[in-house]
């Protein structure tokens, strides 16, 4: 039964903000079937990633990894989940769906960790991974998504710029993914890092990602009228 409890409580955050931002997409919502694909893609990524990571861990320091080369290889990899499956389909087809199929890659990564994670505190104890499940459901899920949703706007717009412009478009939102990702991590090994990312960054970055979407379906209402 705790196991039961435990799986729930991993999942349960994820397929939450899916939902989420499934339901935001209310001009041409996506198909569920494109959707559930590059979700479960970003579970399939999660495995090379965590090798790679792995052996980056063996040759260089953890803070570097943590703060440097997981964001940089966990970013790229939801990045090109999206790109190489949906974005070349007659699907991809509003700027907004470069950030519901950049959520939907970056929670099928959060769900694998987080069931990972949460299994892994069990061995502790009980209590040690409901604690482990509720601060990664505050933090660590709405952070992948958050920070996929920094590249997946600038990739929903690249779909309607001249192809120069949107591969700038595209790698500054990369880089701000990463920066924000590894600013993240960072102020995991601060002190006084979790109370600033649950009252400040977080909350922040709900903010700007907001606006994106608010602006991103404005420019669907746009299209539509024409």
């Amino acid at each position: 039964m705790d196991a039961v409890l435990l799986l729930i409580l991993a999942l349960a955050p994820a397929i939450f903000w899916l939902y989420y931002f499934y339901s935001r997409d209310r001009y041409d919502p996506e198909p569920l079937a494109w959707i559930l694909a590059v979700y479960l893609l970003g579970i399939a990524v999660t495995l090379p990633v965590a090798l790679i990571e792995g052996v980056a861990g063996m040759i260089t320091t953890g803070i570097l990894t943590t703060i440097v080369i997981a964001p940089v290889v966990e970013e790229s990899a939801k990045y090109l989940v999206v790109k190489k499956s949906v974005y070349p389909s007659i699907e991809f087809d509003e700027p907004v769906d470069g950030i519901v199929y950049a959520a939907a890659a970056g929670l099928g990564f959060a769900t694998l960790e987080n069931v990972i994670y949460v299994f892994s505190s069990f061995e502790g104890s009980f209590f040690f991974a409901v604690q482990t499940g509720v601060v990664r459901a505050l933090l660590s899920v709405p952070g992948h998504v958050l920070f996929s949703a920094m590249w997946g706007y600038a990739l929903g717009q690249s779909r309607f710029l001249p192809p120069a412009r949107g591969r700038v478009l595209v790698f500054s939102g990369l880089v701000l993914a990463i920066g924000a990702h590894g600013f993240f991590n960072f102020l995991l090994f601060s002190d006084l890092g979790f109370a600033f990312l649950v009252l400040i960054l977080v909350p922040l970055l709900w903010v700007v990602v907001d606006r994106r979407i608010r602006r991103a379906l404005e420019q669907s209402v746009f299209r539509f009228r024409e």
